[in-house]
């Protein structure tokens, strides 16, 4: 068994301390490194144990508080099981804070997370993995095209908007993608449509980017959040295989 230990560090960005959340194994050696991008609700429990779980597995994981412009974590209560369709104000506390995070910001913080995993003693030197969810999914495919050099692997699961017609979309950064990608896609999901999907596939495949895309049925937008409505327990181990699978065979401890 691998005992994992978590702390709270704070990560000094362009813009501000960044709070996080860092897990790690607990046997005193460093390990390959993963940043996980939450989603809109935040660094909370639930992340905090995916994080732990991905220790286990062998990396030392942090966890940003990708709104700490507005605060430390948690910056609104948050029900233990999260409905919005009962609790339809979360949203409109959390949509001003999702729309001033612009992708310039986000990628200075990008840079600030990067650089402290790199100069921390707990992890081992070589690139990244990243992994998102819900709108996480478009910071780790933004991060793996503004910093290829620095992230070997990228994950998204439910993430909405990753192909859109902006002139900012991350999708558009494919041709400076080094990384392998998989995406785990949630089913019937309007946040990201099946023109979308193909937008994407079609991006990342002329751009020659080694990636693999899944549309998981009858999963929800944020099935792997099991304090939502929206968990789904098959998808998510679902989920889990593919992440890890991912990890392993790209910055895993056998390789390092």
């Amino acid at each position: 068994m691998t005992f994992v230990r978590g702390t709270s560090v704070d990560i000094p960005t362009q813009d501000g301390v960044a709070d996080a959340y860092l897990a790690h194994p607990d046997d005193g050696s460093p390990h390959p490194a993963v940043l996980v991008y939450s989603d809109a609700f935040g660094l909370r429990p639930r992340l905090k144990k995916m994080a732990d779980r991905l220790a286990g597995a062998g990396y030392a994981v942090l966890v940003p508080n990708v709104f700490h412009r507005h605060g430390r974590a948690p910056l609104i209560e948050l029900p233990d099981f999260i409905d919005p369709a009962a609790r339809p104000d979360l949203f409109e506390r959390i949509g001003p804070m999702m729309q001033s995070l612009t992708p310039d910001a986000a990628m200075r913080d990008a840079d600030a997370y990067l650089t402290w995993l790199a100069e921390s003693s707990l992890t081992t030197d070589g690139p990244v993995g990243v992994t998102g969810y819900c709108m996480g999914a478009g910071l780790a495919l933004r991060t793996a095209g503004t910093y290829p050099d620095r992230v070997a692997a990228a994950a998204g699961f439910h993430g909405g908007r990753l192909a859109t017609d902006s002139a900012d979309s991350p999708h558009l950064l494919a041709g400076r993608i080094t990384a392998e990608l998989y995406f785990g896609h949630a089913d019937q999901d309007s946040s990201l449509p099946p023109e979308q999907i193909d937008r994407l596939d079609d991006a990342l495949t002329a751009a020659g980017v080694r990636h693999h895309s899944e549309v998981y049925p009858g999963a929800h937008h944020g099935f792997t959040q099991a304090d939502t409505a929206a968990y789904d327990s098959t998808a998510d181990e679902r989920h889990w295989t593919a992440l890890t699978a991912l990890l392993d065979r790209t910055i895993g401890p056998a390789r390092a």
